[in-house]
């Protein structure tokens, strides 16, 4: 593996001798700004520091091309996941592949922002607003400049935001977004306490009574806050529909009993510490979540993202389908919205802005929650 580090007065300098020295297959292990010259710290000259590396024994895949191979920012981790190099991997190439990827993970993440163009560096900026995750900002970034240099610089703004757009889509291509799918009998909503499920379930029974013109009837589990059962019993008096309510799993079963003839079956369950497990434990003995059952996990945009992954972690051992996330109204930002879907693998199925009943929700498209990030 030949390493070999470059100085340049900017990264399109750098860029060109790598590519005259190393070649098309050359990787960009880091990169940061130096200076040089002057005299006792006085006149010195910022340049380029970029550090690149090649394999001179393997042969490439692609055939030459004038065009200058996309430039791999020196946080992405993509180079050695699928590297494009390789025909047929030898033992020494592969553990010399670990040993990249050692030397990566201990490069500090922090964007050296000031060596992007002027167009990446708003798309960047904007990024950093919306509180994307810093490996995926890297990664998007990496694209976008390989785009920049295909174009030899003369990509528009419009066309970067194209690629933009097109990056996150893709990254949400294998999830399911969408409503209610009208496919199970009973509608399950779960979640922590404060994340507004009761007034959410209220939403979705809305939809189901006003737009579809469907049967329904609530059961509430939530018997630990003392005006839970009261605010559901106040929304099911103006939607003018049944209500169990359940303590023990004996008590859900003569509910679904009574409640047979009914088209669809809204359930609420209790808001509690998510850091309790007992509580998730004590569902799982009142609901039978195994029995033609949608389930979606209630969580508020307004949450950090590493609590959001927590909760998620303490339900994940109930059959979860979608993400609603609530009171998008009280932040700006969607970045985290978008790491939470990534690290759990699960769509949204809607999204809601305010108190209002049967207003103040909307049905979630991947093309929507695209759009949210990217304004």
């Amino acid at each position: 593996m030949k390493v070999k580090k470059y100085i340049a007065p900017s990264m399109q300098e750098a860029m060109k001798k790598i590519r005259s020295e190393m070649g098309n297959d050359a990787v960009i292990l880091n990169s940061k700004e130096v200076n040089t010259g002057g005299f006792f710290g006085l006149f010195t000259k910022k340049k380029i520091e970029v550090i690149a590396a090649m394999d001179p024994d393997v042969p490439s895949q692609q055939k030459p091309s004038k065009k200058p191979a996309p430039f791999i920012n020196e946080q992405s981790k993509m180079m050695v996941e699928n590297p494009q190099v390789l025909k047929q991997p030898n033992d020494d190439l592969v553990m010399e592949i670990k040993e990249l990827k050692n030397m990566l993970q201990s490069i500090p993440t922090t964007e050296q922002s000031n060596m992007y163009p002027e167009p990446l560096k708003e798309i960047l900026e904007q990024m950093k607003n919306q509180e994307v995750h810093s490996l995926l900002r890297n990664e998007m970034m990496a694209k976008l400049l390989g785009f920049w240099y295909e174009q030899n610089g003369a990509a528009t703004i419009q066309q970067l935001k194209e690629k933009q757009y097109e990056f996150f889509e893709a990254q949400l291509s294998d999830l399911s977004f969408g409503g209610i799918s009208y496919q199970k009998k009973y509608i399950n909503v779960i979640g922590p306490t404060g994340v507004g499920k009761t007034t959410t379930l209220a939403k979705l029974a809305a939809e189901c009574v006003i737009e579809k013109r469907k049967k329904v009837a609530f059961i509430t589990t939530d018997t630990f806050r003392i005006a839970a059962i009261d605010q559901l019993k106040t929304y099911a008096k103006i939607l003018n529909v049944p209500i169990e309510v359940c303590y023990n799993l004996d008590d859900f079963k003569k509910a679904k009993e009574k409640l047979a003839n009914y088209d669809y079956i809204l359930i609420d369950t209790a808001g509690r510490n998510f850091l309790e497990s007992q509580y998730v434990d004590d569902l799982q003995k009142i609901i039978d979540f195994n029995d033609e059952m949608e389930t979606f996990l209630v969580l508020a945009a307004t949450a950090k993202p590493s609590d959001m992954l927590a909760v998620y972690e303490q339900f994940s051992v109930i059959p979860i389908n979608k993400l609603i996330f609530t009171k998008l109204d009280e932040t700006s930002t969607r970045g985290p919205l978008f790491d939470v879907m990534i690290r759990t693998k699960k769509g949204i199925a809607y999204t809601t802005h305010g108190q209002n009943v049967p207003d103040d929700i909307e049905m979630a498209t991947k093309e929507r929650i695209v759009e949210q990030i990217l304004r």
